[in-house]
Order: C-alpha cells, then structure tokens, then sequence
C-alpha cells in the first residue's frame, strides 16, 4: 500500500490550463471519518468557479477541487459504526471547505455517505450528490412540495436542473422547465410537464401562478422570476449574492417570499436520493467522463456551459 495517491491540483486560480496532476501524501480517516478509495468523482460549476474565481469559500491555492464522491470504503475512523471496509458509498464531501475528491483517496465525515445503490455504478452514483443534494434541500426541505404544486425551475436541462425536475414529479408536481430550445426533448424526457425556451419567452410573463421557483442564477434573474410565484408562492435562490436582502425585500413587496439555500453534507438526504435512484426515479445524465489525468479537459467542456447533465471524473 502506498503512502501516496494522485490528486488533481493547482497553483494559481485560471483557466483550466492551471489544473495539473500531483502526487500527496495519502490521507487517514480521523474520528467519525471514513477514508474512501475514489472510483468517481462529479465535477458541478462551483468547481470551475472556485478554479478561477478569487474570493470564493476555498480562498488562495493550493487545493484539490470536487465534492462529489463515488467509491469504497479503505478504512474507517474511531466512532464509525455505518460502514466498515469494502463497502460502496457515495456522498457530498461538506460543503463548501470540504474539497478534495478529484484524487485517488478522499476523507469525510461519514455521515456525509449513504450506501451507493446496487443499480448503480460508480460514474452515475459519483455524479448525483452534490446536484441531487441541492435540488433535495431546495425542493423538499424548504419548500416542502406538495402533489399538484406548480412548480418552475430554471436552467432544467443542467446538472441540478435536470434532477430537480425528477425530484418535483416524485413528489407530485406540475413541473415547468426552461431551457434553450435544443435542450426540451432532454427537459421533457426527465419529466418536465411543460419546457420554456427562456431565449424566446419573456418567463416572467409565460409563468405567473407558480407555487414554488427554483433559481440558480441569483441576482437580478431571481428578482424577476419573483413575478412567477403566484401570492404566497415561494422562490428559492442557490446563489450567495450582494443582492440577498433586496431580494427578500421585493418579495415581500409583492407578497411572496424568497430563501437563499447552500447545499449541506446530509445523510438523511443522501439515503433519501439513494432510494430514489435505486427504484430508477431518479437518474443523472452523464454529460461526459473524463479519466482523472484529464481534469482540464472536463474543467474545458464546463466552461461552455453547454452542457446537459453532469460530468464525471473516473479514478482507476
């Protein structure tokens, strides 16, 4: 066994020229941790963005990037009783200074894991935590969705998009998504009852009687899809902006209101997801996979923001 492991690294924030392979010490699961061996790894914007973006939560490199994890259980650590050694799991590595699973080995609490399903391998477990997560806290922790609910989310065709739409409709709601028009079939084939395409449609005026708003672009966008919500209604915004309190305070104006959410590590949610994606209703669309030594070229396929689904990195 070797005291070392690969990792993907950098130096400086940039393009994803800056990623590179090193080799780190190998690291050892400390109390109520476990030390898994990484067979997939699911790369989400907040990757990209803390690639180049100077001020986000991991401040100045070095550091190893990726929250998504999919893989075995090496070891555990004093205090563990869910999971002994050779175990499959998957889960969100504690969001946002928890990184470090786009290498060979990773530590985490190991109530951040739930036990991967048997129907999945490693690339579709490794691509749904984070994503899965996100929609899961927004969709029933918060907004607590109800059958029948109307519910409008944002950018449906990307990695969170796309599986808060599956989430709404086992949940019981009308779903409306919006996408650019290449993007429907995908949007209607997740389960979106009515596509949107955002580039054409004044939104805002298409959609006026939702229950509940997903928004991940935050700012101004999330400002304007308050005039969605029917009164009452509920917008949930995934981004930590400047513009949070002028949100709230136009949505009480108009008589709805407005929760800012971060996605946290929550074993309750992974087994929640782990069952869903058991029984086939919940599924990640694997938008591209990438062999770890070619972290850049997924970081590249990323920055387009073209892409629909979740990209993954694999760790043989």
């Amino acid at each position: 066994m070797t005291d070392t492991m690969r990792a993907i690294s950098q130096d400086v924030l940039g393009g994803p020229e800056v990623l590179k392979e090193i080799r780190l010490p190998k690291p050892e699961a400390g109390l109520s941790e476990l030390l898994v061996r990484v067979h997939a790894a699911g790369l989400n914007p907040t990757d990209w963005k803390h690639r180049g973006v100077p001020g986000l939560f991991l401040g100045e490199p070095p550091f190893v990037l990726g929250w998504d994890v999919s893989g075995v259980v090496e070891a555990t650590g004093p205090g563990v009783t869910l999971f002994k050694p050779g175990d499959e799991v998957f889960g969100m590595l504690p969001y946002p200074h928890g990184a470090g699973s786009h290498a060979e080995y990773v530590t985490g609490p190991a109530r951040a894991f739930a036990r991967k399903p048997a129907t999945l391998d490693h690339v579709q477990a490794g691509a749904l935590p984070l994503a899965a997560l996100t929609a899961w806290q927004a969709l029933v922790d918060t907004a607590r969705i109800e059958p029948g609910q109307r519910v409008l989310i944002h950018a449906a065709a990307g990695g969170v998009g796309h599986l808060a739409v599956q989430i709404a409709k086992t949940r019981g709601a009308y779903v409306i998504g919006t996408a650019s028009a290449p993007k429907h079939d995908f949007v209607r084939s997740v389960g979106a009852d009515e596509v949107i395409d955002y580039r054409a449609t004044d939104v805002t005026e298409a959609v006026r009687d939702a229950d509940v708003v997903l928004d991940a672009q935050g700012s101004e966008h999330a400002r304007r899809s308050l005039r969605s919500l029917r009164p009452g209604g509920l917008l949930v915004s995934l981004r930590l902006d400047p513009g949070m309190t002028a949100l709230t305070e136009e949505a009480a104006r108009l008589g709805v209101r407005a929760e800012v959410m971060l996605v946290e590590a929550d074993h309750a949610g992974m087994r929640a997801i782990a069952e869903l994606a058991a029984d086939g209703r919940l599924r990640a669309e694997i938008a591209g996979t990438f062999e770890l030594a070619d972290a850049a070229k997924a970081h590249a396929m990323g920055d387009t923001g073209r892409t629909a689904g979740k990209l993954v990195l694999t760790v043989e």
